[in-house]
Protein backbone atom coordinates (compact mmCIF):
# COMPACT_ATOMS: atom_id res chain seq x y z
CA UNK A 1 0.00 0.00 0.00
CA UNK A 2 1.16 3.52 -0.79
CA UNK A 3 0.08 6.62 1.11
CA UNK A 4 0.17 9.90 -0.78
CA UNK A 5 -0.11 13.28 0.90
CA UNK A 6 -1.22 15.98 -1.54
CA UNK A 7 -0.83 19.69 -0.77
CA UNK A 8 -2.72 22.19 -2.93
CA UNK A 9 -2.17 25.94 -2.64
CA UNK A 10 -3.13 29.00 -4.60
CA UNK A 11 -0.49 30.25 -7.00
CA UNK A 12 1.39 33.42 -6.10
CA UNK A 13 -0.55 36.47 -7.23
CA UNK A 14 -3.98 34.82 -6.91
CA UNK A 15 -6.17 36.63 -4.39
CA UNK A 16 -7.16 34.57 -1.34
CA UNK A 17 -10.27 36.10 0.27
CA UNK A 18 -10.55 33.24 2.78
CA UNK A 19 -6.96 33.82 3.83
CA UNK A 20 -7.64 37.54 4.29
CA UNK A 21 -10.71 36.77 6.42
CA UNK A 22 -8.69 34.43 8.64
CA UNK A 23 -5.90 37.01 8.92
CA UNK A 24 -8.41 39.68 9.96
CA UNK A 25 -9.99 37.32 12.52
CA UNK A 26 -6.60 36.46 14.01
CA UNK A 27 -5.79 40.15 14.34
CA UNK A 28 -9.15 40.84 16.01
CA UNK A 29 -8.39 38.05 18.49
CA UNK A 30 -5.18 39.81 19.43
CA UNK A 31 -2.68 37.84 17.35
CA UNK A 32 -0.50 40.64 15.99
CA UNK A 33 2.27 40.25 13.46
CA UNK A 34 0.48 37.89 11.07
CA UNK A 35 1.29 39.51 7.75
CA UNK A 36 -0.24 37.04 5.31
CA UNK A 37 -2.50 34.00 5.49
CA UNK A 38 -2.98 31.64 2.56
CA UNK A 39 -5.36 28.69 2.76
CA UNK A 40 -5.06 25.47 0.83
CA UNK A 41 -6.15 21.86 0.73
CA UNK A 42 -4.58 18.72 2.17
CA UNK A 43 -5.63 15.35 0.79
CA UNK A 44 -4.52 11.83 1.77
CA UNK A 45 -4.80 9.03 -0.77
CA UNK A 46 -4.20 5.33 -0.12
CA UNK A 47 -3.29 3.37 -3.22
CA UNK A 48 -3.11 -0.41 -3.30
CA UNK A 49 -1.59 -2.85 -5.76
CA UNK A 50 0.60 -0.27 -7.49
CA UNK A 51 4.35 0.29 -7.80
CA UNK A 52 5.85 3.57 -6.62
CA UNK A 53 6.80 4.83 -10.11
CA UNK A 54 3.27 4.12 -11.37
CA UNK A 55 1.78 5.76 -8.26
CA UNK A 56 3.66 9.00 -8.92
CA UNK A 57 2.24 9.22 -12.43
CA UNK A 58 -1.28 8.32 -11.27
CA UNK A 59 -1.25 10.90 -8.45
CA UNK A 60 -0.01 13.59 -10.84
CA UNK A 61 -2.85 12.70 -13.22
CA UNK A 62 -5.41 12.82 -10.38
CA UNK A 63 -4.18 16.25 -9.33
CA UNK A 64 -4.27 17.67 -12.82
CA UNK A 65 -7.64 16.20 -13.77
CA UNK A 66 -9.60 16.65 -10.54
CA UNK A 67 -7.90 17.59 -7.30
CA UNK A 68 -6.26 20.89 -8.29
CA UNK A 69 -7.38 23.69 -10.55
CA UNK A 70 -4.02 24.11 -12.25
CA UNK A 71 -4.98 27.50 -13.66
CA UNK A 72 -4.92 29.06 -10.18
CA UNK A 73 -3.47 26.34 -7.93
CA UNK A 74 -0.13 24.61 -7.47
CA UNK A 75 0.21 21.14 -6.02
CA UNK A 76 2.89 18.90 -4.62
CA UNK A 77 2.76 15.47 -3.09
CA UNK A 78 4.74 13.13 -0.90
CA UNK A 79 4.65 9.35 -1.13
CA UNK A 80 5.11 6.96 1.79
CA UNK A 81 5.49 3.28 1.11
Amino acid sequence: MIMAKVYITLKNGVLDPQGKAVQHSLESLGYKGVSDVRLGKYIELKLTDIHRRDAEERIKEMCERLLANTVIEDYRFEIEV
